[in-house]
């Protein structure tokens, strides 16, 4: 069967069977941002965007994806144009292993069009749909609000305290008072 998505903002026309979900689709078509983890929908690895709504692709069938408009990682920017919370996980070493990343990304984009300022609580409660399981979501949630403030083109006052009253990070990603005193960035 044949099945029409606008992908990235460019309207395609794939061939699917009516037993493929969407990251099956995805996947076939090159857009491999997108991570097949559980097969079930319980870890978030290969969330996109339809329709404005973070979607878990393992779980959607791609027939009711026909005509929907679909965001994958692929479309937000590039390796020279990174978008502000792409380039907010990179500058806060928010990226370990990367496997989650993209659906984290994705699913942090959808949060941020909802709700461009968002709390830490409401980060926290917007990404727990996604597993990470290299960190303890410190990073990931502390660069989600950088990204807000990116975005908005602003520094919130509120964030910038909260900022002073957190240690430091070493070039590893540990702990920058750890690194000072001899003992590396040891986490």
């Amino acid at each position: 069967m044949q099945i029409e998505l606008e992908l990235n903002g460019s309207q395609t026309r794939v061939e699917a069977s009516k037993t493929d979900s969407l990251l099956d689709v995805l996947r076939r078509e090159g857009y491999t941002g997108a991570k097949r983890g559980c097969d079930t929908g319980a870890c978030g690895f290969c969330t996109v965007i339809v329709d404005g709504e973070p979607r878990n692709s393992c779980v959607l069938p791609v027939a009711k994806a026909d005509g929907a408009t679909v965001e994958t990682i692929e479309g937000l920017g590039e390796q020279s144009d990174l978008h502000p919370i792409q380039a907010a996980f990179v500058d806060n070493t928010a990226l370990q292993c990367g496997f989650c990343i993209p659906g984290m990304i994705m699913r942090s984009k959808a949060l941020l069009d909802e709700n461009p300022h968002p709390t830490e609580a409401e980060v926290r409660a917007g990404l727990e749909e996604n597993l990470c399981r290299c960190t303890g979501y410190k990073k990931i949630v502390e660069s989600v609000l950088d990204a807000a403030d990116r975005m908005a083109g602003d520094e919130r006052p509120d964030r910038d305290a909260a900022a002073d009253d957190r240690e430091g990070v070493a070039t590893d990603g540990g702990s920058l008072a750890a690194e000072q005193n001899g003992r590396g960035g040891q986490h």
